[in-house]
């Protein structure tokens, strides 16, 4: 079996870490914020409050959304901030979480 029969959404989510893909994304998010401190406007302030201090191992806080659903939920944000900046990581990422998990 090839790497596309192993990682097709359309069947399961077999071989694909959601989470992990979450995780990257906001790990970007983050890289790109400390390099551009000038792109954390009202809104990502906001977004922030969303989001676990520890999403890396907590992915939700009690009583709300977790981290997957607030990536999916912003991909069109997220994807157009890090194309404003640039940040072909950050695109890589969001990319791979929206077609994979979203």
């Amino acid at each position: 079996m090839d790497d596309e029969t192993l990682r097709d959404r359309y069947v399961s989510f077999h071989n694909i870490d959601c989470y992990e893909n979450a995780i990257c994304v906001l790990d970007a998010l983050n890289e790109l914020f400390e390099l551009y401190p000038e792109a954390k406007n009202d809104f990502w302030l906001r977004f922030e409050t969303l989001i676990p201090k520890e999403y890396q191992t907590v992915f939700a806080k009690k009583d709300s959304k977790d981290i997957l659903y607030h990536i999916c939920s912003n991909v069109f944000y997220i994807s157009a901030l890090f194309e404003e900046y640039d940040f072909q990581k950050g695109i890589d990422f969001i990319d791979r979480a929206e077609l994979e998990c979203c």
